[in-house]
């Protein structure tokens, strides 16, 4: 035991960043559009660049993703396969953070 007493407060244990990102944002309530900007810019790897390049906007909104497509017969294709795409989302981030796509 050392002679002087620490009165920091400070968790004895240092813990790694990503861990105290993570306690920061949820202290401020910030995780939930931290993770949705996350998923925001992870889609053109989620997707490929077909899709991406055929992307015209991408927003979250009360945890749905909307998406919109400059093409027709994509927009199509991609709406009948929402599930895989949400499938793709939360095997990359989780379930949770997107419920819903959402194709526009």
């Amino acid at each position: 035991m050392g002679k002087y007493k620490d009165h920091t407060g400070r968790r004895k244990e240092v813990a790694p960043l990503q861990e105290a990102f993570e306690e920061l944002l949820n202290a401020y309530r910030l995780k939930d559009k931290f993770d949705e900007r996350q998923v925001i810019q992870a889609w053109p790897e989620i997707m490929g660049k077909t899709v991406a390049s055929r992307t015209d906007s991408l927003f979250v909104k009360e945890k749905k993703l909307f998406v919109k497509i400059a093409s027709g017969a994509l927009k199509k294709e991609l709406s009948m396969n929402r599930s895989k795409v949400l499938n793709l989302i939360e095997k990359q981030f989780g379930k949770g953070i997107i419920q819903e796509v959402v194709f526009i």
